[in-house]
């Protein structure tokens, strides 16, 4: 690294963004990060619900092998236990199907054995054809043929594996189905998750709405250390201080009409962002670059993306009381529900949920009826008040086996960050701040 840092322009203050700054920051850079929107936090930020309601743009969880995530918080002063309420991940449906993991122990093989054994509805058939394949994939190292999907890696798996686990992992890590998602990156999850360290697995679910987890604590964090933070600033244009010389610096077109220069730039935005903020420079760079460019923008503009709706829902406490904190199920349009108990008091008698749909296609009222429906006749739940359903349309890119990610350089000074720019983890808040994270540390290469 030069004893010197220079400045370096981060677009986005998404999870991804904050963590480039915040690991820029440290590094000696002088770091001006710049959100369009009025808060920070991306697609997991905090929205108004109502007026005395607050909570994300949609339900998110963590995990423990998340160890990015919970880095980062401690860095800006957040205790991961205050704000993450902890438990075994719990895969098992109404009926009490599927694998329920135990308590952490210190031998993490142990604990996926025990829960193995010890789950519900699966025949000794079953178990053991989940044992073959998982000594198989520890066999291999965890890896397989890049062009393989989860569907290939799981082959002599019984049908029920398939359903009752296979699946909701998939869908709920990588918001697709099985055939369509690359085997590679699912089982390197599946080493993180299970096998790497003690409590890898356990969901963390947020007791706070997740702006304050950490984008707006990094946010915070940033301004007292002297960096430079606007909200509400969007973007305009981007363009190279000297034609064909991207090395020389970046000048910014910001929407006040003013401009801001730096010595490097990161784009953690979301990919369409990013290809719109590049557009405009294919006229003034060389041959050579302009391929680089141009192939950027080719792979950032063939990702296919996939939604997740999130209906938010008032439900008595006599009948929610009865719930886990996270709840797998069995039907659809949701694949789990989430209780928040912290938010007891803001409605008189009634306790929070939130039904998450990955792959969710519904038209709006269509699916509020569908999800009111399932909740009767998976939870008896006959009583809920819809509050609202939040749609991400493009929540996540869809991580199929043959996809193919834009790298993290796009020209000399120009990088982007973000949870589907290339790496080993599918569209999760791990994988956008590992991004920035090496964003950052790459700067002075």
């Amino acid at each position: 690294m030069p004893s010197a840092p220079g400045h370096v322009a981060i677009v986005g203050a998404g999870w991804a963004g904050c963590t480039a700054a915040l690991a820029a920051q440290q590094l000696g850079w002088r770091v001006s990060l710049l959100e369009a929107a009025r808060d920070p936090g991306g697609r997991a930020r905090s929205v108004a619900l109502s007026d005395t309601l607050t909570m994300d743009n949609g339900q998110h969880i963590l995990i423990g092998a998340y160890a990015s995530c919970l880095q980062m918080m401690l860095q800006v002063g957040v205790d991961p236990s205050q704000v993450l309420h902890r438990e075994p991940l719990d895969l098992r449906t109404p009926d009490g199907r599927g694998l329920r993991m135990p308590p952490a122990s210190a031998l993490p093989t142990w604990d996926v054995l025990r829960a193995i054994w010890q789950a519900q509805g699966w025949s000794l058939a079953t178990k053991l054809s989940l044992l073959r394949v998982a000594a198989r994939w520890q066999h291999q190292g965890y890896r397989c043929d890049n062009s393989a999907s989860v569907l290939q890696v799981c082959r002599g798996l019984h049908a029920d594996i398939l359903q009752d686990l296979v699946t909701p992992l998939c869908v709920s890590a990588f918001n697709s189905q099985p055939e369509h998602t690359s085997g590679r990156v699912f089982l390197r999850v599946i080493h993180d998750a299970l096998m790497a360290q003690r409590g890898g697995s356990d969901a963390l679910v947020a007791r706070v709405p997740l702006g304050q987890v950490l984008p707006e604590p990094a946010v915070r964090w940033l301004q007292t250390q002297g960096a430079e933070v606007r909200l509400g600033c969007r973007v305009q244009g981007l363009e190279p201080l000297q034609a064909n010389s991207p090395n020389a610096g970046w000048q910014l077109q910001l929407d006040d009409s003013s401009q801001l220069q730096a010595d490097r730039v990161i784009l953690a935005t979301p990919a369409p962002e990013a290809a719109r903020l590049l557009q405009q420079m294919q006229t003034v760079l060389c041959e050579v670059q302009h391929s680089r460019y141009q192939r950027w923008m080719e792979m950032a503009r063939q990702l296919q993306w996939m939604p997740i709706a999130t209906t938010y829902a008032w439900c008595p406490l006599d009948d929610a009381a009865r719930l886990p904190r996270m709840q797998a199920l069995a039907g659809s349009p949701a694949q789990f529900v989430f209780s928040h108990p912290e938010q007891d008091g803001i409605e008189n008698g009634q306790r929070l949920l939130a039904f998450v749909a990955s792959c969710s296609k519904l038209p709006r009222d269509a699916h509020e009826q569908a999800i009111l429906q399932q909740a009767q006749a998976e939870l008896g739940l006959s009583r809920l008040t819809l509050i609202r359903t939040l749609v991400d349309k493009r929540a996540t890119f869809v991580c199929s086996a043959d996809v193919q990610r834009p790298p993290m350089q796009i020209l000399p000074g120009l990088r982007a960050c973000g949870d589907y720019v290339e790496g080993d983890y599918p569209a999760t808040l791990e994988g956008a701040v590992r991004s920035g994270l090496q964003a950052a540390q790459s700067l002075s290469a």
